[in-house]
């Protein structure tokens, strides 16, 4: 006779799935780090050639793959704990749209991540790479927040920086009206005004 308790559950299967998920993604996110170290050296290397707008696409995009890898993984962390703790039967739908999700993110993740010949393009000068960085930036443009924008231009401060050093602040302008250069004969004679100037305030001094 058979042991029964051997028998493969639908809430086995759903764990199994989501771990081997949440394992394909862990691995995106070992291959991921490779391209977001070259993209981030994009940026240093634009930044260097004056070219701000190119090294800002290269951080915003290395920005929505970060976000999205950890926004996956989160999810699919969340929905392991819940199959594990609550009654599959009461979420069994959220564990397949969520499994689905999963699904579609990863397929969504490989395309974006391109490989390194991808990620050239963003400094590309040709009117395929021209075309491919318009391309992802249109993209990025309805799927990063105002937070996420504002992390990217802070970052790419930082770098800026790190490039090029501190901004040097333009000098300020000497308003100071310059005093006109005298000759010998009209200090001697403004010397003598003063005296002058200076001789009822010495008498009545004196008078008193």
């Amino acid at each position: 006779m058979g042991n029964t308790n051997s028998r493969v559950t639908a809430q086995d299967k759903a764990i199994l799935d989501l771990k081997l998920q949440r394992d394909k993604l862990h691995q995106y996110q070992r291959r991921i780090v490779l391209l977001t170290d070259k993209e981030t050296e994009i940026a240093r290397r634009m930044l260097a050639a004056g070219d701000k707008k190119r090294a800002l696409l290269a951080l915003r995009r290395k920005k929505y793959q970060e976000q999205l890898l950890a926004k996956t993984d989160g999810q699919l962390a969340q929905l392991e704990q819940l199959v594990r703790n609550v009654e599959f039967a009461l979420i069994q739908k959220d564990v397949v749209f969520g499994l689905q999700q999963g699904t579609r993110v990863l397929k969504e993740i490989h395309a974006e991540m391109g490989g390194i010949e991808h990620v050239e393009k963003l400094m590309g000068e040709s009117a395929d790479a021209v075309a491919y960085q318009r391309e992802i930036s249109e993209m990025l443009g309805g799927r990063i927040t105002n937070q996420d924008e504002e992390e990217v231009e802070d970052e790419l401060a930082a770098l800026d920086r790190e490039v090029n050093g501190p901004a040097v602040l333009p000098a300020v302008p000497n308003t100071t009206p310059s005093r006109p250069e005298t000759t010998p004969a009209e200090e001697e004679e403004e010397r003598q005004q003063a005296q002058e100037e200076r001789l009822p305030e010495r008498q009545a001094m004196l008078a008193t």
